[in-house]
């Protein structure tokens, strides 16, 4: 059984216009029969549509939407499914979301990992192919997306919750594939937490764990005979301000699930430089991109080596702290950061903050810097 697994899908920029006038061929031509190849394809849908009624969610960062043509190229490039657990499937509320679901049903293509509540959205997607049966398993970190027990919403990343879904799993089908939206934007290396996270879902019974969400590819690991990738980069996400840079390179999995274990290939590629869509590596950039790939997993190899990068990429975060003043002049901010104004929070400033705390990857950071400066403050006292 082949299973194929894309990175973040977000219809943006160039991407639009081209669906916009009907020209939609060659935004995935050149991985069409990589796609096809595979017995069941997955990409990441980060955007939802927004239909007439629907608003933008108070949140930070930007609110995502897509109409349903951008949807469609999905289903006609191939993938079978799409994986909704992500921050921005919720940015124009349960009338995006729902409207979403119907308009992926309409299509006949699968959707794994939100529902209308917290129960729905911890379903698992079961799926026979050829006589063998893989469960999917799909959650994201806390970004202003997650379902409760009476809200819509994604499935959110527990790790109790998360081991219990998997060895449910186990008892329903052959194979369990775990599919994680996290980790820290263009940050090309897993946190240790999530490295700690990751592997405890292959002990809980996963067959594979696959992440995406930084904006980069990142490197991957066998950990007790099998995969974990922490990393997918973009799949399709047209950005005016990222061109020639980590954003624009990626890579898609083909997991082969066989009795004997995994075995798996990776499709390195370029999306939306100069040629709008997604093209396959020349010769050379293969070569760099193995070379860069080799690197990231020697270090996410050695548990030292990946606490002192990230320790270090923290450290470069220090700004993260200012935030929390509602100062955007430099000169307040540089006051109000050293207790000579009030930091008062206003709306947009209280979702920063709440983002700050409740996702995972964004509270590891604050937490780190907070309890670096508490350390500052004792030793001048």
């Amino acid at each position: 059984m082949k299973i194929l697994i894309a990175g973040d899908y977000s219809p943006y920029a160039r991407v639009v216009t081209l669906i916009n006038r009907g020209q939609t061929d060659n935004i995935l031509s050149a991985v069409i029969p990589y796609i096809q190849k595979a017995d069941y394809a997955i990409v990441n849908l980060e955007s939802t549509l927004a239909p007439n009624g629907s608003k933008p969610i108070a949140k930070c960062g930007p609110n995502l939407s897509c109409n349903t043509e951008a949807i469609v190229v999905l289903r006609h490039a191939g993938f079978h499914c799409a994986t909704l657990a992500n921050n921005h499937i919720m940015d124009y509320g349960s009338i995006g979301l729902h409207a979403t679901m119907k308009e992926l049903r309409y299509i006949n293509m699968d959707y794994v990992g939100a529902g209308n509540n917290l129960q729905e959205a911890q379903q698992p997607l079961i799926k026979e192919i050829d006589g063998q049966t893989i469960a999917i398993i799909n959650c994201c970190e806390h970004e202003f997306s997650i379902a409760d027990t009476t809200h819509a919403g994604a499935n959110p990343l527990d790790m109790v919750d998360i081991s219990h879904q998997i060895q449910a799993a186990r008892q329903l089908a052959d194979y369990v594939l775990v599919i994680v939206h996290g980790g820290h934007e263009r940050y090309q290396l897993p946190s240790p937490r999530m490295q700690k996270t990751y592997r405890f879902f292959i002990e809980a019974g996963a067959d594979a764990v696959v992440n995406h969400h930084q904006h980069c590819y990142s490197g991957y690991e066998i950990y007790q005979g099998k995969p974990i990738f922490y990393g997918l980069g973009n799949f399709c996400f047209d950005w005016n301000g990222r061109r020639h840079s980590l954003w624009n390179q990626g890579y898609m999995v083909m997991l082969d699930l066989l009795p004997q274990g995994v075995q798996y290939s990776l499709i390195p590629y370029e999306q939306c430089e100069e040629r709008v869509g997604v093209c396959l590596l020349t010769n050379e950039q293969q070569k760099d991109f193995t070379n860069q790939l080799e690197k990231l997993n020697a270090i996410i190899a050695d548990s030292t080596l990946l606490t002192q990068h990230w320790q270090q990429w923290v450290q470069s975060r220090n700004k993260m702290l200012l935030d929390f003043a509602p100062y955007t002049c430099r000169i307040l901010r540089y006051m109000a950061n050293r207790n000579l104004l009030p930091k008062f929070l206003n709306a947009k400033r209280t979702a920063t903050l709440l983002n700050r705390i409740d996702c995972e990857s964004h509270r590891d950071v604050a937490a780190y810097l907070l309890k670096n400066r508490l350390t500052e403050v004792y030793q001048t006292l």
